[in-house]
């Protein structure tokens, strides 16, 4: 049998408070894994995702993340817990590089402060009406804002300003019309909502079908990443910088930090905090 080392991290948590943010898996060294049984594992700790970090020749370190289903070729809450893991087993300074499917992220730090700069953002149409969206959500049309995007720094994903934080907090999104309007394909089928509170805050809330139920993530970096593209894609006045709150909805509150710099590059942060370590025999 071979022992492999695993940490359980929050990431996004709030200042002072251990217990929130999203939590996240990142097992130490996954030579020696296949990908079946990366997925497993996944499954098994049932977590949003779950990170396996192995060598690699063009980057600090290279991250594979998988959710319960799935693999995924970039996560944002991912990226910053498995970063924070890799520069204490490397022994790195406080910038570094990840390789993963979607490219190679760079990732930096201020303590435990950490920041991610997404890829440039690609985005296209939403083929579903306004009040498609609306129903979907099982809100009026009154409440849906600016014209929905697709957005993709790394995670294609359907963004969708709504009028109010109060609207944002009435969605009750529909699974049957969420697979039929919100789907990329059959495993990936997501819509991220928002609204600010003021000029500097937003409330948002990130649902997404896993197997056969509705879910809802607490705190959702690459959504974040693309909300900075749907703020470029709909010319905002740059630089812009934002706090998003998210989590409350399901008792884990978050923040998450948004920065789009004048040359259009997304930076996401947030804190990230170490709660245990162990290890499975396989």
């Amino acid at each position: 049998m071979t022992t492999y080392a695993y940490r359980l991290l929050n990431v996004f948590a709030l200042d002072g408070q251990v217990l929130s943010g999203n939590p996240l898996c990142v097992f130490e060294d996954a030579r020696g894994l296949d990908t079946q049984t990366m997925q497993a594992l996944a499954l098994q700790f049932n977590l949003s995702e779950t990170t396996f970090i192995l060598p690699s020749d063009v980057a600090t370190a290279q991250v594979r993340i998988f959710t319960p289903e799935f693999e995924m070729p970039f996560a944002g809450h991912p990226t910053l817990g498995t970063a924070h893991v890799v520069r204490e087993l490397y022994n790195t300074n406080d910038a570094i590089t990840l390789q993963m499917q979607a490219g190679n992220i760079p990732v930096t730090a201020q303590n435990n402060l950490w920041t991610l700069q997404a890829n440039a953002p690609t985005t296209r149409s939403v083929a579903a009406s306004v009040e498609q969206l609306a129903h979907m959500l099982d809100l009026q049309a009154q409440d849906m804002g600016a014209p929905p995007l697709w957005v993709n720094t790394g995670s294609d994903q359907l963004i969708v300003p709504l009028t109010s934080v109060a609207a944002v907090q009435r969605c009750r999104p529909q699974l049957e019309l969420l697979k039929q309007y919100a789907c990329i394909n059959a495993q990936r089928c997501l819509v991220y909502v928002w609204a600010h509170h003021d000029a500097e805050n937003i409330e948002s809330r990130f649902f997404f079908a896993k197997g056969g139920s509705l879910a809802e993530d607490p705190a959702t970096g690459s959504a974040c990443a693309n909300l900075g593209g749907w703020f470029i894609a709909t010319h905002t006045a740059l630089p812009l910088r934002k706090l998003i709150h998210q989590g409350a909805m399901v008792q884990r509150p978050s923040e998450i930090q948004l920065h789009v710099d004048v040359q259009r590059c997304i930076h996401v942060s947030g804190r990230v905090v170490e709660l245990g370590r162990g290890v499975i025999e396989l």
